[in-house]
C-alpha cells in the first residue's frame, strides 16, 4: 500500500508543471490579480503559505462534507487511484457527472491534484494540508456502509451450504448411477430430485464447485466423490472449507465452464489465490453486522489491489460464490451477513476433529428405525462416515438421513463392517439404536461377503454359490478358473455378469467398481471408524498476506467497521461561512456578471477569505443553457467540440425526457435545423458507445462539464461552476 501523502515538494512539482494559463489561473482564485513583475517559485511559496495559515485551514475543514469525506477517504484507501478507478468504486452511488463534478470541486479547493504516472493521471491528496485531512483520509467506514444485524436471525434466509449439506451431496452422488445427459448436463430426474432434497440451495453451482476443487470427479455419464480428498478436507476449518468451495464457485462461474472442462489440477492454482482472496475479505468483515453487496464489492476492489494470484477480480462474482457457498446468508431486502459459524480461529482443527467433540453427548436422533436426523454441531468426519453409509432424505429445515441396503452396500465397498457402522451409530445417538438394526447389518453383510464381484474380471464365488458357474447364462462369460470359486470374466462383461446375478437371484454381491476406486482395510479405519484423508488445499490462513510473499498481513487492514470516523458533518459552520461571504458580496461593486461569478465560487466553497472577493480576477464563463437560448446552447456546444469536453444534455424524447452525458463530436446542419452529434459515456445510468444525434433545439439543458485544470486543455482559463 502506498503512503497516502506524498511530499510537499511533489505537490509543488506537480502544479509548476501545470502550463502558464492554468497555473496563473488557479494563483488568481487565491491572490486575484498578480503584479508584474513576478516569479513562478515566489507565487507557489506564498500559495503554500497561504493554505497553512491557521483560519484559511479551519474553513477548509469546514467546508468538507460528507460527500467530500467519501472521495478524501476513496483516495486514501485506493492508493492515488486513476479517475477511472474512482468510477468503478463509486458506480451506483455516485453518476460520472456527479463523481466528476466532487473531484474537480475538491481540486478547486487544493484538497486534491493530479501528477501523471507511467502515462496515466492520478488523484492524489494535497501534502500540505495533511494535519486537516489525515482524519478524513483514515475515514474507510464511511465508504463501507453497514448496519447493526438484527438480534433475531430468523429474518434471515436459511445458509446455502454448510457440512450437513455437504455430507448430503456425498450421500446423493453415491447414491445416484447415472448423473448425467450425453453433453454433460444434469439429467432432469437428477435435477427434480435435487430441489427436493436440497430446496432453496443451488445444487448445481455446489456441485461443479466441488469438481473444480476436485472432491467429485465426472466419469462419462456418472459422478463419483474422491473419498481421500473428501476426509482430507476435513483437516481445514468449517471455514475454510467454505472459502476453498467459494473458490471452486467462482471459478466455474467465471469461467464459464464446461463439464468437460473442468479439470482440478488445471485450476488449482487459481483456486488456491481465490481462495485465500475470499479468505481475506472474511477477515474484513464482522459477523453482527449486515452489508450491502456494494460494501463487500467495495471490500474485495480494495483488496484486489494488493492482490499478487494474478486473477482479475470480480465483485459481484465473488458475492454470489459466497453466497452459494454459505459463507453469506442473505437478509432480505438486500444485505448480507457474515455467518457466524465461520468466523471461528483459523488454527481450529478440522471443524471438530478434537477429543472434546467426541463427547457422548448425541449428535444424531434416530426418528425411525433405520432413519435419522444429524444435529448441528457434529464433526466433520463423522458427517462425511454417515454420508457413505446413509442415503440424504432432506436438507431443509432438517437434515436428516436412511440407512438402506444399497447405501451399506456402498459402505462395505469401501471397507466398513457392519460393526463399524453400527459403532458409529451408537456412539452418535447415544446409544438410541432400534435393536433389529445390529440384526439386519449383520444379514447384509453376510449376504455381501458370499458373492464378489471384481473390476478384473474376477468372479469369486462362495462354496454355497459355486453353482451359479454351471448355469449357461454366466458360464459363457467365464473365460478361465483360476481356482475353486474364482473364475476369470471377459474385462468387458461387467455389467452383464451382474444382470445374470440379478436375474439369478443373487440382489447382494460386492463390486469394488461401484466405490469410486477407495476401499479401506479394517486397520486402517480408526476408532470411530474414519479413514485417512489427504489434504487436497494448504490451511488459507497460511496464505493471506497481501502479496501472499512473506510477511504476516494483520487482519482487518480496511477498519470497515469501526466506529470512529472524522466529523465531517461541519455543515452550521460553513453554512455561517457562505452566509457571511454572501454579505460580504451583497455590499461590493461588481458588475452583474462578476457578481454572478462570485456567487457561484461562494457556493462551491472556493471562497476563504473576504480577501479573495475584494481583489478578485473575475472571468465569466457560460457553461450552461436552457430552453429557448438556442444561441447559447451552440457556443457551449462548439466550446466543447474544441476542448473535448463532455456535455450533460436533458432533452424530450419519442419516449418524454431523456438524459446523456458523453463527449461531444460535432454540430451537422440539416436543412433548418441543427443537432448535436455526442458519443454516450452514460446514458440515464448506463453506458453506450453508439452516437446520439440530438437537434439543439429539442434541448432543454445543455451543461458542459468542466475538466480538470490538471487536464492541460488549451483554452480552459475559467474556473467558474454555474
Amino acid at each position: 500500500m502506498k503512503k497516502i501523502f506524498r511530499p510537499v515538494d511533489f505537490w509543488k512539482s506537480a502544479i509548476m508543471t501545470l502550463p502558464d494559463a492554468s497555473f496563473f489561473e488557479l494563483v488568481r482564485s487565491v491572490f486575484g490579480k498578480i503584479k508584474t513583475p513576478f516569479n513562478k517559485q515566489i507565487l507557489l511559496e506564498n500559495l503554500a503559505a497561504f493554505l497553512q495559515r491557521p483560519e484559511i485551514r479551519r474553513n477548509i475543514s469546514a467546508y468538507i462534507d460528507e460527500d467530500d469525506a467519501k472521495i478524501i477517504a476513496a483516495v486514501a484507501a485506493l492508493g492515488e487511484p486513476a479517475p477511472g478507478e474512482m468510477e468503478s468504486f463509486f458506480s451506483g452511488e455516485f453518476s460520472y457527472v456527479r463523481l466528476h463534478d466532487l473531484i474537480v470541486n475538491l481540486e478547486e479547493r487544493f484538497i486534491l491534484y493530479r501528477f501523471r504516472d507511467e502515462d496515466s493521471g492520478r488523484l492524489a491528496l494535497n501534502p500540505v494540508l495533511k494535519t486537516i485531512l489525515a482524519p478524513f483520509a483514515a475515514g474507510t467506514p464511511l465508504l463501507f456502509p453497514s448496519t447493526p444485524a438484527p438480534e433475531k436471525k430468523s429474518a434471515a434466509a436459511p445458509p446455502a451450504c454448510d457440512d450437513r449439506v455437504l455430507a448430503g451431496i456425498i450421500s446423493f452422488v453415491r447414491d445416484e448411477k447415472i448423473f448425467f445427459k450425453a453433453e454433460g448436463e444434469f439429467r432432469k430426474k437428477i435435477s427434480e430430485l435435487s430441489e427436493d432434497i436440497f430446496p432453496g440451495i443451488d445444487i448445481h453451482a455446489l456441485i461443479r464447485g466441488l469438481q473444480v476443487l476436485g472432491i467429485l470427479r465426472q466419469e462419462g455419464d456418472a459422478l463419483f466423490p474422491d473419498l481421500s480428498k473428501i476426509y482430507g478436507f476435513g483437516q481445514l476449518s468449517e471455514r475454510e472449507r467454505l472459502e476453498y468451495l467459494a473458490a471452486g464457485i467462482c471459478c466455474f462461474i467465471k469461467y464459464s465452464l464446461s463439464p468437460a472442462d473442468i479439470s482440478p489440477y488445471l485450476y488449482r492454482r487459481r483456486v488456491k489465490s481465490l481462495g485465500s482472496f475470499i479468505h481475506r475479505i472474511v477477515d474484513e468483515m464482522e459477523t453482527e453486522r449486515l452489508y450491502p453487496p456494494q460494501t463487500i464489492g467495495r471490500i474485495a476492489g480494495i483488496l484486489a489491489r494488493d492482490f499478487s494470484g494474478g486473477e482479475e477480480i470480480d465483485s459481484a462474482t465473488i458475492v454470489t460464490a459466497m453466497e452459494k457457498a454459505g459463507l453469506l446468508v442473505r437478509y432480505p431486502p438486500d444485505n448480507f451477513r457474515l455467518r457466524y459459524a465461520t468466523k471461528i480461529a483459523d488454527n481450529d482443527p478440522a471443524a471438530g476433529n478434537c477429543a472434546e467433540e467426541k463427547q457422548a453427548t448425541p449428535h444424531i436422533a434416530m426418528d425411525t428405525a433405520f432413519s435419522c436426523v444429524v444435529y448441528p454441531g457434529i464433526s466433520y468426519s463423522d458427517l462425511m462416515s454417515l454420508a457413505l453409509m446413509l442415503s440424504v432424505r432432506e436438507t431443509g429445515t432438517a437434515a436428516r438421513f436412511e440407512l438402506t441396503r444399497d447405501s451399506a452396500i456402498r459402505a462395505f465397498d469401501c471397507g466398513f463392517s457392519a460393526r463399524t457402522m453400527l459403532d458409529l451409530l451408537t456412539r452418535l445417538s447415544g446409544g438410541r439404536i432400534d435393536k433389529n438394526m445390529a440384526w439386519t447389518l449383520a444379514d447384509w453383510e453376510k449376504r455381501y461377503n458370499e458373492v464378489s464381484l471384481f473390476k478384473g474380471l474376477v468372479l469369486c464365488l462362495s462354496p454355497e454359490r459355486r453353482y451359479l458357474a454351471e448355469t449357461k447364462p454366466l458360464a459363457g462369460l467365464i473365460t478361465a478358473t483360476l481356482a475353486p470359486g474364482v473364475f476369470l470374466l471377459d474385462e468387458t462383461a461387467g455389467q452383464s455378469a451382474e444382470a445374470v446375478l440379478q436375474k439369478a437371484g443373487v440382489d447382494i454381491f460386492a463390486g469394488q467398481a461401484r466405490a469410486g476406486g477407495t476401499k479401506w482395510t479394517a486397520a486402517e479405519l480408526d476408532a470411530n471408524g474414519s479413514p485417512p484423508g489427504k489434504l487436497p488445499f494448504a490451511p488459507l490462513a497460511q496464505n493471506s498476506s497481501p502479496a501472499q510473499s512473506g510477511g504476516d498481513a494483520p487482519p482487518a487492514v480496511l477498519a470497515i467497521s469501526s466506529p470512529e470516523t472524522p466529523d465531517s458533518q461541519a455543515l452550521p459552520e460553513a453554512s455561517a461561512l457562505i452566509d457571511g461571504f454572501h454579505s460580504f458580496l451583497e455590499k461590493a461593486r461588481f458588475s452583474k456578471e462578476e457578481r454572478d461569478e462570485l456567487f457561484a465560487r461562494i457556493d462551491r466553497r472556493l471562497v476563504l477569505c473576504e480577501a479573495q472577493l475584494q481583489d478578485a480576477a473575475v472571468r465569466y464563463e457560460k457553461l450552461e443553457a436552457r430552453g429557448l437560448d438556442y444561441a447559447g446552447k451552440a457556443m457551449i456546444a462548439k466550446q466543447a467540440i474544441a476542448l473535448k469536453s463532455p456535455l450533460e444534455i436533458f432533452w424530450t424524447g419519442r419516449t418524454g425526457a431523456d438524459h446523456v452525458t458523453g463527449i461531444p463530436v460535432v454540430i451537422e446542419k440539416s436543412g433548418g435545423e441543427s443537432a448535436l452529434v455526442i458519443t454516450p459515456l452514460e446514458r440515464d445510468g448506463e453506458g453506450g458507445t453508439e452516437e446520439l444525434r440530438i437537434p439543439l433545439g429539442k434541448i432543454s439543458l445543455l451543461r458542459r462539464i468542466k475538466k480538470s485544470i490538471f487536464e492541460h486543455d488549451p483554452g480552459m482559463t475559467g474556473r467558474s461552476s454555474h
